[in-house]
């Protein structure tokens, strides 16, 4: 959840499945407005030490995450109360399910739609913990992987359909994905080892072409060997599809102007809309 070589405030908020999925999001007994005057007094205090050391990268991170703490104090607490939702709608995502990890997998998944109602522009989520690797299966595959699939089937397909009810899917890009596959034979107990050679995702919403399938492996499923790609060419049509040319966002760091997609990377323009 770094933000690499970026700076500190572009860094994700970790929202755990607790009780309290932001810690120490509540206020501690002062008014609204005792808190903002405190935030506006350190941010005019932060601001003349930026400007005297010539605009500090890290004063300015800390600047804009107090901001941000501020506003996620309002917010967060109403967002995450999930009981002005229908009973219908915790039904189709699977919030009362007993298979393993589908309730966590459910929250999720809904509180990602409260999220993009809300206007946040990135969102990841986590594949529930269901007693196996999370899909790592280099033994015992068989029952990993359907325990991981079971958990995560019934929410996942649920936030598509929500998203698409509420017409938020055309303008929400989905990305499904690991960082590899599995190999195509054995290892150990019934298992698979890490396969980077040729492997698959989906993606969906935000501009691609539903139904596409682009791109096929080995007769053993184990090479990609027709339309070929790379992670710089998923970046790139990522990017394409926000609205961004990977070729013009650049980063200046050590240096260099860096780009997400380094000297590589093309769009995949058979795959959208």
């Amino acid at each position: 959840f770094g933000s690499g070589f970026l700076p500190a405030s572009f860094q994700g908020t970790v929202f755990s499945s607790n009780a309290e999925p932001v810690a120490y999001i509540k206020a501690q007994g002062e008014s609204e407005q005792i808190q903002r005057n405190k935030l506006s007094l350190l941010q005019s205090l932060d601001s003349a030490e930026s400007d005297r050391v010539n605009r500090d990268g890290q004063i300015e991170a800390a600047i804009s995450n107090y901001e941000l703490a501020f506003r996620m104090q309002r917010f967060v607490p109403e967002l995450t109360d999930i009981s002005d939702e229908s009973a219908d709608t915790l039904q189709m995502y699977g919030l009362e399910q007993k298979t393993k990890g589908t309730a966590t997998f459910a929250r999720q998944c809904l509180l990602a739609r409260r999220l993009v109602e809300r206007g946040v522009r990135f969102i990841e989520l986590t594949c529930p913990g269901v007693g196996h690797d999370r899909w790592d299966q280099h033994v015992n595959l068989t029952n990993g992987h359907n325990d991981n699939a079971m958990a995560v089937d019934q929410p996942i397909g649920a936030l598509i359909a929500d998203l698409e009810r509420r017409g938020l899917l055309d303008e929400t890009l989905i990305v499904w994905s690991g960082e590899f596959g599995r190999t195509p034979f054995a290892q150990g107990s019934n298992g698979r080892d890490h396969n980077p050679f040729g492997f698959s995702l989906w993606l969906c919403g935000g501009g691609i072409k539903g139904g596409t399938i682009y791109g096929a492996t080995d007769e053993f499923g184990y090479k990609a060997i027709e339309n070929k790609l790379m992670i710089h060419d998923l970046h790139a049509t990522m990017l394409h599809l926000l609205g961004m040319d990977h070729e013009k966002l650049t980063f200046r760091f050590s240096g260099r102007d860096m780009r997400l997609t380094d000297v590589h990377g093309e769009v995949v323009h058979d795959i959208i809309a």
